[in-house]
């Protein structure tokens, strides 16, 4: 049965466009954003609008991208400026402000490219590479303060502490939420799939964040009282796969939808475009200071280096999920030139290897060439996958 909450959010993002637009007639501010760690929390508490950037999936794009920023960069990167040079997103042509986080430097370059060519008002977060030691941790709490003074200069106003606590609380209402809808996703004959989840969250990128709260706690209202509580508990038989890797934005469906098609049934990830940004932010207070240690603190991205195999944080964040899940295969999903995701594929599989968890890396972009040749793939790993489950049960 399909769940009517999930057709509601559907709709409120078809609309939001129009709700920007009448939004900026009455004052309104957009700020639109990229990248990884920038502090929603401060932006909405200062009465901005944010909106999370980007989308993928779209090889004329990325080629349109591919005259500003070098072929060397990822499709993402590359789509990325295209979408702003081709200016007919209504969410890059509504957003005043553009804020980019300097943890992947592919999109920090797209900051300086989209500010050059397209004279898009740009500010950038600095994120410093040494991010658990001391000096990192210190570096990054002044770059929030500076990256929160040129954002009151933005609005107008100065951050009020009550409104910072107010906004700290919503947010921490909706990376709640959407960590339960990760478990509806994942119990034996689910009401929900992970793709319906993944579109969920990308929802959050554009809706209202109040509004996207309710519309949250409504869908899992609904959910539990169709279903009651979520209770991931034993296997049977589907060959239940973990998604890792590179980013997979809003639009780019070709490796969902070939996992999907061979068999697979996806039960959890870690992409920065899914799970990930939600998990382990641990506010200890509502100041400026309090949400920069939890965002540097929390998983991080693969794009800051870590040489620690043993204390590596996302390592044991993905193999965390996996138990939690219960997912017996992982498809790691590179994008060419994505070169920190593409690095780390093989100390991941390394660490998989050790837990007696299979990997499949599959390196690719946005053009259709490779389709067959994934979906072979694919379709012999979901197989494997499908058979040591069986295994499992058997046992």
């Amino acid at each position: 049965m399909a769940l009517e909450t999930l057709r509601k959010i559907e709709e409120a993002v078809k609309g939001r466009p129009l709700e920007l637009e009448e939004a900026k007639k009455t004052g309104a501010k957009v700020v639109g954003w990229l990248n990884y760690n920038i502090p929603e929390e401060i932006i909405h508490a200062l009465g901005l609008i944010p909106i999370r950037l980007g989308a993928g999936g779209d090889d004329r794009l990325v080629e349109i991208g591919a005259r500003y920023i070098s072929t060397k960069n990822c499709v993402y990167a590359r789509e990325t400026v295209g979408l702003f040079a081709e200016n007919k997103d209504p969410y890059i042509r509504n957003s005043d402000l553009v804020a980019v986080d300097a943890t992947c430097l592919q999109i920090y370059r797209v900051a300086e490219l989209i500010k050059y060519y397209f004279k898009a008002n740009t500010i950038i977060l600095g994120v410093p590479r040494n991010f658990t030691s001391p000096e990192g941790q210190v570096y990054f709490r002044k770059e929030v303060e500076a990256f929160t003074q040129k954002l009151e200069e933005f609005a107008g106003n100065k951050l009020d502490t009550n409104k910072l606590a107010d906004s700290v609380k919503l947010y921490n209402s909706i990376r709640k939420s959407v960590k339960e809808l990760y478990n509806y996703q994942a119990i034996d004959k689910a009401p929900i799939k992970w793709r319906e989840v993944f579109d969920v969250i990308h929802a959050g990128y554009y809706l209202d964040r109040g509004r996207y709260n309710s519309l949250l706690q409504e869908l899992l209202k609904e959910l539990k009282e169709k279903h009651g509580i979520a209770k991931i508990g034993n296997l049977n038989g589907d060959a239940r796969i973990f998604l890792s890797g590179s980013i997979i934005p809003p639009k780019d469906t070709k490796l969902i939808s070939i996992i999907e098609k061979v068999g697979g049934r996806i039960v959890g990830d870690d992409l920065w475009s899914g799970l990930n940004p939600i998990l382990n932010v641990n506010i200890k207070e509502p100041s400026i200071n309090g949400i920069a240690d939890a965002y540097i603190n929390r998983v991080p991205h693969a794009a800051l280096p870590y040489l620690d195999l043993e204390t590596d944080g996302r390592l044991a964040n993905l193999k965390q999920q996996i138990k939690d899940y219960r997912a017996q295969g992982v498809i790691y999903h590179t994008l060419r030139y994505c070169d920190p995701f593409t690095f780390k594929a093989g100390e991941t599989k390394d660490v998989l290897r050790k837990e007696g968890i299979p990997l499949l890396e599959i390196h690719t972009e946005y053009a259709g060439s490779d389709v067959e040749a994934i979906r072979t793939r694919a379709e012999a790993f979901v197989e494997l996958v499908k058979n040591k489950n069986l295994q499992v049960m058997e046992a």
